[in-house]
């Protein structure tokens, strides 16, 4: 089968070799699966970089998620084990995390729903306990992360302030329902979302940038506010000022969804039966940009990783647009 390869930590469009590799073995309790799409993930960089908090033994095959087919023909959502990713044609997946794709979504969109909206909705619900009437600031909305967010809060009756970084991605979010669009390259983001809240400020904030996002967000958190700190795209982890937090009288709250799979795997099913049906009644819908051929999954991981994409960038190992 064809596979792509890192054996040296480095730029993704450095390191990644489309190779020739034997199908992956399922060991006791996994499936062997047909990829039929994976979607790129801002940790696919990181791991490629080294800069991941797994790092997988070299070489190995990036690719944290797909939507596949069974050998008895159901059409699952998977995360690969590691170090044989998702870019490829075949993977292996432990049998008892497989989850059903929706009917509602094609292969590209099934395989985008998974990590970004599990992370959305954790976020949001059980951690944040978004309410309906709330204020939420998504950062980076126009991207993979960001618009499930942005989509995950409407659902939930919110008001969503999205920010992004240039006009195209700002046509991007308000396309997506957003309330108010912050371009942070033109705008000052701390009084847009005072202005925007009569001086309120956010009542959440999902943060999966880091850096100056991080410190911007805690200049405009509401009172009883809650900071969701999802990962560093930035590459700049903050270094929170507990006294602030002490003194606006608002939290920061850690969200790592995987642990979610071996501390209570029961809500990652119940979450994707939720996300399932809002799939179906057309309330969420992955913002796929582009549908990759096999060949061009370097280069695909690398826009990922320069922050230049919008939505989600899915591979198509078949080449055949799903």
């Amino acid at each position: 089968m064809q596979a792509w390869r890192v054996h040296r930590n480095g730029e993704p469009s450095e390191v990644m070799r489309l190779e020739e590799a034997d199908r992956p073995t399922p060991g006791d309790g996994q499936v062997l699966i047909e990829v039929l799409a994976a979607n790129i993930n801002f940790p696919d960089a990181l791991l490629c970089r080294g800069q991941y908090q797994v790092r997988p033994p070299l070489p190995f095959t990036p690719g944290v998620e797909i939507c596949g087919r069974t050998g008895d023909g159901r059409r699952v959502l998977a995360t690969p084990a590691l170090p044989n990713g998702g870019f490829a044609q075949y993977v292996v997946a432990d049998e008892a995390a497989l989850l059903p794709a929706p009917e509602a979504l094609d292969d590209a969109e099934a395989a985008a729903l998974h990590i970004g909206y599990q992370t959305g909705w954790f976020g949001l619900h059980r951690r944040a306990r978004l309410q309906s009437g709330e204020t939420l600031l998504v950062h980076a909305a126009a991207g993979g992360v960001g618009s499930a967010a942005v989509q995950l809060g409407k659902a939930a009756g919110a008001t969503v302030i999205g920010v992004v970084g240039g006009p195209e991605k700002a046509k991007i979010a308000a396309e997506l329902g957003c309330d108010l669009v912050i371009d942070r390259r033109a705008e000052d983001i701390v009084a847009a979302v005072k202005e925007f809240t009569a001086g309120r400020g956010a009542d959440v904030v999902y943060d999966p940038v880091g850096g100056d996002a991080y410190a911007k967000s805690v200049k405009c958190i509401a009172f009883e506010g809650r900071v969701v700190v999802v990962g560093f795209a930035s590459g700049v982890i903050p270094t929170p000022g507990l006294n602030h937090a002490l003194v606006k009288n608002y939290s920061v709250l850690g969200l790592h969804w995987g642990l979610y799979n071996t501390k209570d795997p029961q809500a990652v099913r119940d979450c994707h039966d939720e996300l399932t049906r809002l799939a179906a009644q057309g309330v969420i819908k992955p913002l796929i940009s582009e549908r990759v051929p096999m060949d061009g999954a370097a280069a695909a991981v690398q826009r990922v990783a320069d922050g230049t994409s919008t939505g989600r960038i899915v591979v198509l190992p078949s080449g055949a647009a799903r």
